[in-house]
C-alpha cells in the first residue's frame, strides 16, 4: 500500500524529519538501521511504513511461510499497541501480539488462524512459540529491537541471545530507541554497513515543549495538594506518577472517594484489567491515569496535558521518560513537582521551573471526562465490524456519529467510547437489542 495513502488515512498531513530518514535509510538500503529519537517522535510509525512495504514485496517468495517479521518489545502494551496501530494502518498486513499473562495455548490458535506477517512480542514469549514451533523460525527475515535499551535494563539479555541465535533466515535487524546505549550487544550482530540516525538532542532533556512547575504541599501527606491541583486542570487529561503498587492503589482510591474519574495501571493488575484501564484513560473516559512508571514508556496516548511527579522519578532516565508522556508531536504540556517540607527537586532536573500556587478551589467537584466507555460482547469471532458498531449505536442507541469516539474491536468483545451525557440513553435503548441479530451484553466499563 502506497506510504501516502496510510498517511491519509491515520490523518498525518506529513511525516516528521526523523520518520522520512528512518523510511530512507530501511527502504534504501539492505543494512541493519539503528534509530535514536526522543519518545514521543514517531518511532513506532517510522518503523512500521518501511516494513510493510519490504513485507508486501516478499510474501509471495516465501511460499506462505509466516511470520516474515519480529517486532521484540520490553513488556505487553507496547506489544499489544504496536500490533493496533499496524491495525489502524489498514494496509492489508495480518499481525498479532504476544506476550505473557495469559495462555500461551490461546494465542497458538489465533497464530494458526491469523497466521500473521509481523508477530509483536515479548522475548520469553516470542521463545516460547519459536520452541514448540508455533512460528517458523525460518521465514523469519527482519527482527525489529523496540526500545532496545529497556530490553537491555529489564535483564532480557539471555532471551533474546538464545532468540536471535534461532533464525537462521534473519537478514536485517532494526534497533530503536530514546536514549544513547554505550554500545550494542554483539549477540545482535550488527552489519558494519548498517546506518545510525540519530535524532537525540545533544542537551536538551526534555522538550523545550514542556513547562516545568513545583508545588508546594504544606502537609507531608500531599493527598490534598493533588486534589486541589487536579481541580485546578479542570477536565484536562493527567498522569500521576508514583513510585510503588501500593501507593497507587492508596492515591487512586482517595481521589475515587474525592469524585474523580480516574484510571489506575500498575504492574500488579492482571492483563485484562491493565488494557481496561489505559483504554479508559486514552479513549477520555478518565480524565486522570494514576501509575507506577510502567506508564513511562511504551504508551503512545496523545493529548495528556499534565504530568504530576507525586513521588520523584528514581533516576533522571525515569524523569525523562515520564515526562516524555506529555508534548507528544508538536503539542505542548506541564511537569509538576508535589513537594513537601523535607523534599526538593532533584539536581539532575535542568531547565527552569516556576513556583505554581495551588489555591483552595471554590470549584469542589472534579470536572467529569467528556466520554465513557461501553462494553459489547461481541467481537471479530462473531463476524462484528466497525461499522456494526456505529449503525448499531445510531440507529438503536439513537447516538450521532459524531457522538462515538474510538471503537476497538476485540475477539470477542468490543469497547466503544460514546459521549458521557449519552450514555444512560443508550443503555436504556440498546437494552435486549440484537446486534447483527445476536442478542449480547451492552454495559458501562467502571
Amino acid at each position: 500500500m502506497d506510504i501516502q495513502k496510510i498517511l491519509n488515512k491515520l490523518r498525518i498531513e506529513q511525516l516528521n524529519e526523523m520518520q522520512q530518514h528512518t523510511v530512507e535509510a530501511i527502504l534504501g538500503s539492505d543494512g541493519d538501521v539503528v534509530i535514536l529519537s526522543p519518545t514521543g517522535s514517531g518511532k513506532t510509525l517510522a518503523y512500521l511504513l518501511p516494513l510493510i512495504q519490504l513485507i508486501n514485496g516478499q510474501w509471495s517468495m516465501d511460499n506462505g511461510q509466516w511470520p516474515i517479521a519480529l517486532v521484540i518489545t520490553p513488556g505487553r502494551e507496547l506489544a499489544l499497541q504496536s500490533h493496533q496501530v499496524l491495525q489502524s494502518m489498514g494496509c492489508g498486513i495480518r499481525s498479532t501480539a504476544c506476550y505473557g499473562g495469559r495462555a500461551a495455548m490461546e494465542e497458538h490458535k489465533v497464530l494458526k488462524e491469523v497466521k500473521p506477517q509481523i508477530v509483536f512480542g515479548t522475548p520469553g514469549r516470542l521463545n516460547d512459540h519459536l520452541s514448540k514451533e508455533n512460528i517458523s523460525r525460518y521465514s523469519i527475515h527482519y527482527l525489529v529491537i523496540d526500545e532496545f535499551d529497556k530490553c537491555l535494563e529489564m535483564g532480557f539479555q539471555a532471551e533474546m541471545q538464545q532468540l536471535i541465535k534461532s533464525l537462521p533466515g534473519l537478514q536485517r535487524r532494526i534497533l530503536l530507541s530514546a536514549t544513547n546505549s554505550d554500545e550494542i550487544p554483539g549477540f545482535v550482530n550488527m552489519s558494519k554497513k548498517g546506518t545510525l540516525i540519530d535524532f537525540l538532542p545533544e542537551k536538551e532533556q526534555t522538550s523545550d515543549r514542556v513547562t516545568l512547575y513545583e508545588v508546594h504541599s504544606a502537609e507531608k501527606d500531599k493527598l490534598g495538594t493533588l486534589k486541589q491541583l487536579l481541580l485546578s486542570f479542570g477536565n484536562e487529561s493527567s498522569i500521576v506518577f508514583l513510585n510503588y503498587r501500593n501507593a497507587v492503589e492508596r492515591v487512586s482510591n482517595y481521589l475515587k472517594d474525592e469524585g474523580f474519574t480516574i484510571s489506575s495501571f500498575h504492574g500488579g493488575l492482571e492483563q485484562h484489567q491493565r488494557e481496561e484501564q489505559l483504554y479508559r484513560f486514552s479513549n477520555g473516559s478518565a480524565n486522570v491515569l494514576v501509575a507506577t512508571d510502567l506508564a513511562s514508556r511504551g504508551l503512545d496516548i496523545p493529548d495528556i496535558q499534565n504530568i504530576i511527579h507525586y513521588h520523584l522519578p528514581e533516576s533522571e532516565e525515569g524523569y525523562i521518560h515520564r515526562v516524555g508522556r506529555t508534548a507528544r508531536w508538536n503539542a505542548t504540556g506541564r511537569a509538576f513537582f508535589i513537594l513537601n517540607s523535607d523534599e526538593h527537586i532533584p539536581e539532575y532536573v535542568n531547565g527552569q521551573w516556576s513556583m505554581f500556587n495551588v489555591q483552595c478551589s471554590t470549584v469542589n467537584v472534579p470536572a467529569p471526562p467528556k466520554n465513557a466507555t461501553l462494553y459489547i460482547g461481541k467481537g471479530k469471532k462473531d463476524k462484528i465490524s466497525k461499522g456494526d458498531i456505529v449503525g448499531f449505536l445510531c440507529k438503536i442507541g439513537g447516538l450521532k456519529a459524531d457522538e462515538i469516539g474510538r471503537i476497538d474491536v476485540k475477539d470477542r468483545y468490543t469497547y466503544v467510547a460514546v459521549k458521557r451525557e449519552k450514555l444512560k440513553q443508550v443503555l436504556r435503548q440498546t437494552q435486549g437489542e440484537k446486534v447483527k441479530g445476536v442478542k449480547t451484553i451492552i454495559e458501562p466499563v467502571r
